[in-house]
């Protein structure tokens, strides 16, 4: 009987997982047709012909371009909001100051600001200071909009750190930067991946501030250039696919290596709160 009920879990975790996996092998297939195919009598059925140039032509068009882009505003966006966090949480919990509550109270206001509300505000300030289509607004806008979450995950991992490490070091004549540095920030390093995971997904999906802020193809990441095969009269489709297989890749290369340290991390941090 209890084999009966194993081989029963089993079978709905594959009726699941093939569930789940089921929208991936339909975009890989949508990307391997043409338009025509794409939209005949069958548009779930296996390629007649494998369009594998559709990879070749977008590569070779804007869409290198754009994934970079991607990558060098996730990247940089990443190493800013987790150190600045880092920084945050160490002055908060380790240090006595009076403003300490209030500042918290500040990043956590940042958790219940809608993105869509600060856009107009946003466009202003960065039209005024020239920044408008420029990489750094989307790099600070990125930047910003993640050091709240981050900062919470990383609180509770930071609260109770051993002090002892930390006191010994101060004893022995170590500086405040030195402490941060060198002691403290390599034990956040589990909580840290963690974080590193959550903010690349919001930098690499984020749509609306890089169509709002950037208008020059050359500035493009792939969430929005990918707007430039829809054309007025024609669309290329197989190439739409093709671009989305690209964008989605990183994902879920990302999620399949690390996705450990994800749970590790988080489960870390709430034990530690």
């Amino acid at each position: 009987m209890k084999r009966i009920g194993y081989l029963i879990l089993y079978a709905s975790l594959g009726f699941v997982a093939i569930f789940q996996l089921f929208p991936i092998i339909w975009l890989v297939l949508f990307s391997l047709k043409d338009t025509r195919e794409i939209f005949g009598s069958n548009p779930l059925a296996l390629p007649q012909e494998w369009k594998w140039e559709n990879y070749v032509k977008v590569w070779e068009g804007d869409v290198g371009v754009y994934f970079f882009n991607s990558v060098w505003y996730t990247a940089i966006a990443i190493i800013l909001t987790v150190i600045l966090a880092s920084m945050a949480a160490f002055a908060i919990t380790r240090m006595q100051w009076k403003l300490s509550s209030f500042v918290l109270g500040l990043f956590m206001v940042g958790l219940m600001i809608p993105v869509h509300s600060a856009l107009i505000p946003l466009f202003k300030m960065f039209l005024s200071v020239d920044l408008i289509d420029k990489p750094l607004s989307i790099i600070l806008t990125y930047t910003a909009y993640n050091l709240p979450i981050t900062l919470m995950i990383l609180l509770g991992f930071y609260y109770t750190l051993p002090r002892e490490i930390e006191e010994a070091a101060i004893i022995d004549g170590c500086s405040i930067n030195r402490l941060f540095f060198r002691i403290t920030l390599p034990m956040t390093i589990p909580v840290m991946s963690t974080t590193v995971i959550i903010n690349m997904i919001y930098n690499w999906n984020e749509f609306v501030f890089v169509n709002t802020f950037i208008s020059s193809d050359k500035y493009k990441t792939l969430t929005v250039g990918i707007q430039n095969f829809i054309g007025q009269y024609m669309t290329d489709w197989g190439a739409i696919g093709a671009t989305l297989v690209i964008s989605v890749l990183p994902i879920l290369l990302a999620f399949f290596f690390f996705s450990n340290k994800v749970v590790e991390g988080i489960s870390a941090s709430a034990v530690k709160g």
